[in-house]
């Protein structure tokens, strides 16, 4: 019983919260002792010694319990008759005993130790209040009238009045070291760098001695963001003082641990997509959602859409139809959380209806004045490194600015701002493999925000980029020099600039040929990002872009990569040209096939957005075979309901015009074309 508490609690339990459960009435004198006997013998296999704080503490408390543990092991040995007034007590220690391991447990987490000195009194608080907890149960207990040898009646009437006169406080190193640690923080907040020797003496005292553990601490750090609002400041403050520690005091990084071989490979593999995931947008307005909320019948939208939906007097459910039993709004938390990590990373900034003044992203606040310092210190010590450090000095800071611009956009704008965009392209020429990667990865990192953006162009940086994409060292390099490509076509100005240059658009298009799925993926939404400008669909279609992609939509079984293919398609099919090239690569009976067996909605939609322009380009031609495709106007009737409602009209106009083609078919005058002005008015 002890086992199924702890995991099930410990499973989602947040630090220093002890969710103790009391044992069933139900539950057998047997069945109770043994689950104490399991409790007491987990608390007892924690030893001081693994502890870095609060080991006198720790050491009491268990010293005490192992005294009860002989209690319960006699009685259950035994077979002793225990009464029901005795088993209330048992079942108050059982409670008991369970947030004495959670405390434990917590006390004894080695990701989570600065935060727990920043806890420190609280602790020890709370090892008072649960060893007085244990000696007011133990009051409450007839000793005498339990069948156990007088021997163990002394002991526990001995651990009884210790208890009741437990002087269980803040060890003064804990104290000390939380003061030091308050100290330094406060520096901080005032604008003063810490002193390295302080700071290596509290990351001493807590044996954080290595990068990974360094790591693991920010790590938790940053989670601990998501549940603990209350205190977020501090939080903040604490993560900056660690990034600061990470990358100052630590100067190598320990490669072989399993963590850092995740971070490696998400770093170096960063998949991009033209579309955003569509549980992010609301089904009312189609935009993505900054205030998710759900709604009785399960389905979530965006608070202010479905407000307004019910202020309009609808009382049942925009998606399902399903009459609502109530108009309470939940907020959904949990996707909040995912769609604002979406657009951090990708640098989508998406603004509140409600509140013009927010965004998605905050992209100015660094959570506190200790981070915004922090922050600022470590940038200029790395853009230091960028340039005067050992080629390993400088491979380990363009590795720290990739982590540390990954999802925080003040991060990347203090990198910026503090010059690490000229050192980190100069790297790009570098003959080292892991040199080179680390540089481009950092670029693509800091290419997410203008500033980093237009200082590339400004550096000239686009050559160097171009180089790493068709000749880098590594298909890894040159997989994010795809994606630094996208980051800086999100600017307009930049889009013509990078459509002009005659070798970027054919070497893209180069990549999509590769047999890697990211290459191909970053590739072709690097294209699509170019495609934002007109001009530029020429120079794609010149270089062979579209027979490339039709073969990717034959040959792919990543539905992203598809999708993201037929979104280019989408836009050259746009053109006379482009729908031309389409019927020359042989892609009309490939769409229609996708648009039949497409699990995506977005996928649907791009199909018929491709059908419907070739129709209107082309002509009869192809209207013609789509009225002979029996799956055609099946899958055009389900986007009607199921679909969006851009889906939906892009369906609607389609199945007019095959339905147009089919009646002038029967009455002999069908044309060579469609009007090219009903395009016009479709989009």
């Amino acid at each position: 019983m002890a086992d199924k508490i702890n995991n099930s609690c410990e499973h989602q339990r947040r630090p220093l919260s002890f969710p103790a459960v009391r044992p069933c009435v139900s539950t057998s004198p047997s069945t109770l002792l043994a689950s104490l006997i399991t409790l007491a013998q987990n608390i007892c296999n924690f030893h001081s010694n693994s502890f870095v704080f609060h080991r006198r503490n720790v050491r009491e408390t268990t010293r005490q319990i192992a005294i009860l543990l002989v209690l319960f092991q006699e009685l259950h040995d035994r077979g002793s008759i225990i009464p029901h007034s005795i088993r209330l007590c048992f079942s108050d220690l059982h409670v008991t005993f369970q947030k004495i391991h959670f405390l434990m447990q917590d006390c004894s987490r080695e990701s989570a130790r600065l935060w727990m000195l920043t806890k420190s009194q609280f602790i020890a608080t709370q090892f008072r209040v649960l060893v007085r907890e244990v000696a007011i149960v133990l009051d409450a207990i007839p000793v005498c009238c339990i069948d156990i040898n007088n021997e163990i009646k002394e002991l526990v009437e001995l651990v009884t009045k210790q208890a009741n006169r437990g002087n269980l406080q803040l060890d003064r190193n804990d104290e000390n070291e939380a003061k030091r640690l308050r100290f330094l923080l406060a520096q901080l907040e005032r604008g003063i760098e810490p002193d390295v020797d302080v700071v290596k003496s509290v990351l001493n005292y807590l044996e954080i001695k290595s990068w990974t553990s360094c790591n693991k601490e920010i790590k938790f750090l940053e989670d601990e963001l998501d549940f603990n609002e209350e205190e977020v400041s501090l939080l903040n403050s604490l993560i900056g003082f660690l990034c600061y520690s990470r990358v100052v005091i630590f100067e190598t990084i320990d490669y072989q641990s399993s963590g850092m071989k995740q971070i490696e490979a998400k770093c170096s593999m960063e998949m991009l997509s033209c579309v955003v995931p569509e549980d992010f947008r609301c089904p009312i307005s189609l935009e993505i959602m900054t205030d998710p909320v759900t709604i009785s019948s399960g389905q979530t939208y965006n608070r202010a859409s479905i407000q307004k939906w019910f202020n309009s007097g609808n009382l049942i459910c925009p998606k399902t139809r399903e009459k609502l039993a109530s108009t309470e709004l939940v907020p959904n938390t949990a996707l909040k959380k995912l769609i604002q990590k979406f657009c951090s990373e990708n640098g989508v900034i998406v603004v509140n209806p409600i509140d013009h003044n927010q965004t998605v992203t905050k992209t100015s606040d660094a959570g506190s004045p200790a981070a915004a310092h922090a922050m600022q210190f470590l940038s200029w010590f790395l853009s230091r490194r960028l340039v005067f450090g050992t080629e390993e000095q400088k491979t380990k800071a363009a590795y720290e600015i990739r982590l540390l611009a990954k999802s925080s956009v003040f991060n990347r704008a203090c990198l910026v701002e503090m010059g690490t965009v000229p050192p980190l392209l100069d790297l790009l020429a570098a003959d080292d493999r892991n040199l080179q990667e680390s540089a481009i990865s950092a670029l693509m990192k800091l290419s997410k925000h203008t500033s980093g953006q237009k200082l590339i162009i400004e550096s000239r940086g686009l050559a160097p980029i171009l180089k790493v994409l068709k000749r880098g060292l590594s298909l890894e390099a040159r997989h994010v020099a795809a994606a630094v490509i996208f980051y800086l076509s999100s600017s307009k100005e930049y889009r013509k600039l990078i459509g002009e240059n005659p070798d970027v658009i054919p070497a893209l298009v180069e990549m999509v040929k590769e047999e890697t799925t990211f290459g191909k993926n970053n590739s072709v939404v690097a294209i699509f990002g170019l495609l934002l400008r007109r001009k530029n669909h020429a120079i794609v279609l010149s270089a062979g872009a579209v027979p490339v992609l039709v073969n990717t939509l034959a040959s792919s079984g990543n539905a992203n990569l598809v999708t993201d293919s037929l979104a280019v398609l989408v836009a050259l099919a746009e053109s006379v040209e482009g729908a031309y090239a389409l019927l020359r690569a042989e892609a009309l009976p490939l769409v229609a096939k996708i648009l039949q067996s497409a699990t995506s909605r977005s996928g649907k939609e791009y199909c018929a957005s491709i059908l419907l322009a070739l129709c209107v380009n082309v002509g009869a031609e192809v209207t013609g075979v789509l009225a002979k495709e029996a799956s055609v106007m099946p899958s055009l009737y389900s986007l009607l309901t199921d679909g969006t409602p851009h889906a939906a009209k892009k369906a609607r106009a389609l199945i007019n015009v095959i339905l147009e083609f089919s009646d002038k078919r029967f009455s002999g005058t069908v044309g060579s074309s469609v009007s090219r002005q009903r395009l016009v008015n479709l989009n």
